[in-house]
């Protein structure tokens, strides 16, 4: 710190602060984010998570100053880089990484933008008549023609593919097709909490993964536990009346008359006696033709 100007001092210091009476310091990637909707999104967090925005080579040193008092936090260094922000909050890293998502939007590619997904046009009429636009959708290898008095694309065409940097003459015909591929929000690269880094590939699962994943545990626990006979009082109900189940059909197969089957039994027996009664010749009970 003996070398830092007397103002860097002072941004520090207040720094540190915010990282101090948080539980929860993330760095954000800001890249690409226009100055409008950068204050949106920091307005949109107002009272759950404070945005701040400083250089680098400031943040660097207020993690360190910090990370005396919370030790570890320093490992949020391998973070900043290029146009990034610092979020202090109490939201847990999993809702923060959550409400982040919530911040982005679909935006226009520029000059350069490395696309993220293929960027293609299918086969068919277009909102646009007839006219210059054709020409322009042409001179940048879009395949647009005039059918029917309509503005057409010929045929599917893959105008950027997945990773590669978007032309500038393309990059000025995309909005006006409509076509949005970038999406632009505060990305998070990594959390600190208790001593605990959580980087983007752990934060980023669904919000109902882990319940999602105990109730699938739970259930296969149930069905082995049913399948072995294992007593336990989730099982123990299931396994009385599949047990008392079983009972019952052995009975019923052998006859063997309870308290519980008798009912049954003679029900079964009547049925049989019935069905051996219809294929009898001469029948002359009155009885049992009016119980056929």
């Amino acid at each position: 710190m003996a070398h830092v100007a007397a103002w860097k001092k002072e941004v520090v210091e207040d720094l540190k602060t915010e990282m101090l009476s948080h539980t929860v310091v993330a760095i954000v990637n800001v890249h690409g984010i226009p100055s409008a909707q950068l204050q949106q999104m920091r307005q949109g967090l107002r009272g759950s998570a404070n945005v701040v925005m400083t250089r680098n080579t400031i943040l660097d040193i207020a993690l360190t100053e910090a990370a005396k008092v919370k030790p570890g936090l320093d490992a949020l260094k391998v973070s900043v880089d290029g146009q990034c922000a610092v979020i202090t909050t109490n939201m847990n890293p999993f809702k923060l990484f959550r409400a982040l998502e919530a911040t982005k939007s679909a935006a226009p590619a520029k000059a350069g933008d490395i696309a993220p997904e293929d960027i293609a046009i299918k086969a068919g009429e277009t909102p646009f008549k007839p006219g210059p636009i054709v020409g322009e959708l042409q001179k940048v290898g879009i395949p647009a023609g005039i059918e029917g008095g309509k503005v057409v694309f010929k045929k599917d065409k893959v105008l950027v593919a997945k990773g590669q940097p978007v032309p500038e003459d393309l990059a000025k015909v995309l909005p006006r097709l409509e076509i949005l591929p970038m999406t632009v929000g505060l990305d998070l690269r990594a959390a600190f909490e208790d001593g605990v880094l959580y980087d983007r590939d752990v934060l980023n699962i669904p919000a109902d993964y882990y319940s999602n994943m105990l109730g699938a545990a739970a259930r296969n626990a149930m069905a082995l536990g049913m399948s072995i006979a294992y007593v336990t009082p989730q099982t123990i109900r299931p396994l009385l009346a599949r047990a008392f189940r079983e009972a019952m059909g052995l009975s019923m197969e052998a006859a063997y008359p309870t308290s519980e089957n008798i009912k049954f039994l003679l029900a079964k027996a009547e049925a049989q006696m019935l069905a051996l009664a219809r294929k009898g010749d001469g029948l002359n009970d009155e009885r049992l033709k009016k119980r056929m």
